[in-house]
């Protein structure tokens, strides 16, 4: 089966994708980076705001548009549902998989090694994460990772390298247009650094047209949208931009070493990686030490420059993943070939607790679930069951051929007990929706039977809004004043009214309490329970 595996690797990377991902991938609840993107996409295609960009009728010019487009464009063939907005991501790991893969063979001229590297970075957990998490910047390392393999081949080849300087300009200006400046500086910054210092640049003086052309594709494709803007809203677009880059310097500051713990955001694969780093370990095990000191370059690169801005978040680390992976693939590797014949504990008991740890996982799996469901199994015991029974026959083959010292099977396996949790676990999350969950989504037309207009106050929240449906025009102005509407009664919709606002609203208006609408997957007592997601509905009518 491997065998079958590594002789057709780009199907297998995305048959892998596709399977670990669509069966499910409405299942997860919209998070707010989401909810952003996918009403900026509605208001596309139901307002034809395709340029000048807004959400909730609003200008929206902090990210560029071009994964919006995507989510439209989609949502357009397949219909205006979450599956559809969601579907463009999935396409983009795929497009992070097969060209880590031919990069990867590029590197090192082993196609079953590029798979086991392609394998980890689509299986590695922010990876997948961040399609939900910042629907953007899957976008953007996309682009950026098609756009690395082709300088790369620019910078290898003495010859016939137009192809390479017409895709890599174009695919460095779509990046820019999915996030601006952000895998420029997080992903292809650091690898022309690890280029530079293991590859160098050799015989470059007959390439520098092609190098001017590609970085003319990339401000033309990536900055035309940014010029269209400013010229057809100049100043909302300097507001803008003015409070993206304060942001920068003030908000999420986070300290210089915070970043350190990157190889955490692997998931599944936080030993290996960790231990791949370990560059007096690895540097006499590896077959191909200048590829391996290449992409240990690169992720170094890549976290220091990440660790250089004051702002900072775990999803920022995303596209270090990437050279990440390649790098863990050498130690991966190293097991595969030599892990039968190693006798110093040293070197086996990492192995035999990383990949055990994840076997008890998998055999575990039906009294974990179990007791963390209960009562909340009623209705889904045939999913349940599934995954017990797949996740705990996966966890015992894994320690069956880990008992042999067969690696290969047991990588394999690994990546698959990965994939069944997407596939046959995530079902199980609709089980966990808490009792106090009541959503927006029929307000739209409850309130349209009953000839009322529905207005918001104090900043909805963009997943409020999603659900909602439409625009809900506000009554706050920028000076905090409030401005009523028209209408003898109408719908209001807030988070819990201050006092003074009480004070000023009951004064014009008999204020009847309808529902309150709380989205939160969390209980009311954890700390995870975000009042932002707690909004109260009123009917107001004119005294």
């Amino acid at each position: 089966m491997i065998k079958v595996l590594e002789k057709h690797p780009v199907i297998t990377i995305c048959l892998l994708v596709a399977v670990m991902l669509l069966p499910n991938l409405h299942v997860m609840q919209v998070t707010i980076m989401e909810a952003r993107n996918f009403i900026t996409a509605r208001e596309m295609i139901t307002d034809n705001h395709w340029l000048l960009t807004t959400m909730n009728g609003e200008a929206r010019y902090e990210k560029p548009p071009l994964p919006t487009w995507l989510s439209a464009i989609s949502a357009l063939i397949f219909g205006l549902k979450v599956y559809a907005l969601r579907l463009p991501t999935v396409f983009m790991i795929m497009v992070i998989g097969v060209f880590t893969y031919r990069l990867s063979v590029s590197l090192l001229q082993n196609t079953a090694h590029g798979l086991v590297n392609a394998c980890i970075v689509i299986t590695a957990f922010y990876t997948v994460g961040i399609t939900i998490e910042a629907p953007w910047d899957i976008y953007a390392h996309g682009f950026m990772m098609i756009a690395i393999y082709h300088l790369f081949q620019l910078f290898q080849k003495e010859n016939t390298y137009w192809k390479h300087t017409l895709i890599a300009g174009i695919c460095l200006g779509f990046s820019f247009l999915s996030k601006g400046p952000v895998s420029l500086y997080a992903l292809f910054l650091p690898f022309i650094f690890a280029y530079a210092f293991t590859y160098k640049f050799k015989k470059f003086r007959p390439k520098t047209f092609s190098i001017v052309s590609v970085l003319i594709l990339m401000l033309v494709i990536g900055g035309w949208w940014f010029i269209y803007v400013r010229l057809v809203d100049p100043e909302t677009f300097t507001h803008i931009t003015q409070k993206e880059t304060s942001n920068w310097g003030s908000y999420n500051i986070r300290p210089f070493y915070y970043y350190w713990s990157f190889f955490t955001q692997s998931g599944i694969w936080t030993i290996p990686a960790f231990i791949g780093l370990l560059f007096p370990y690895l540097k006499t095990r590896v077959r191909n030490l200048k590829a391996y000191k290449f992409s240990l370059y690169w992720t170094i690169f890549a976290v220091i420059l990440l660790s250089i801005i004051p702002e900072k978040k775990s999803r920022y680390l995303m596209p270090v993943l990437i050279p990440l992976a390649i790098n863990t693939g050498f130690y991966i590797d190293y097991l595969i070939q030599r892990f039968k014949t190693l006798q110093h504990k040293k070197e086996t008991i990492p192995v035999y607790f990383n990949f055990g740890l994840i076997a008890s996982i998998g055999v575990l799996f039906p009294i974990l679930a179990y007791l963390g469901l209960k009562d909340k199994l009623d209705g889904f015991w045939f999913q349940y069951i599934i995954a017990s029974v797949v996740l705990f026959s996966i966890g015992t083959l894994i320690f069956i051929n880990l008992k042999k010292k067969a690696i290969k099977p047991v990588f394999y396996l690994t990546v698959i007990f990965f994939a069944s949790i997407f596939i046959v676990a995530l079902p199980l999350y609709k089980a966990m929706v808490p009792a106090h969950y009541y959503d927006i989504s029929s307000l739209k037309s409850e309130a349209k039977k009953q000839g009322l207009n529905v207005y918001g106050l104090n900043a909805v929240s963009p997943e409020m809004l999603w659900l909602y449906g439409e625009i809900l025009p506000s009554i706050n102005t920028e000076d905090n004043r409030l401005e009523f509407p028209k209408e003898n009664s109408f719908g209001l919709l807030s988070n819990e009214l201050t006092a003074s606002e009480k004070q000023s609203i009951s004064a014009i208006y008999t204020i009847d309490f309808v529902r309150t609408y709380d989205i939160n997957m969390a209980n009311d007592a954890s700390k995870k329970h975000n009042s932002r997601l707690v909004n109260t509905y009123y009917i107001l009518t004119k005294k």
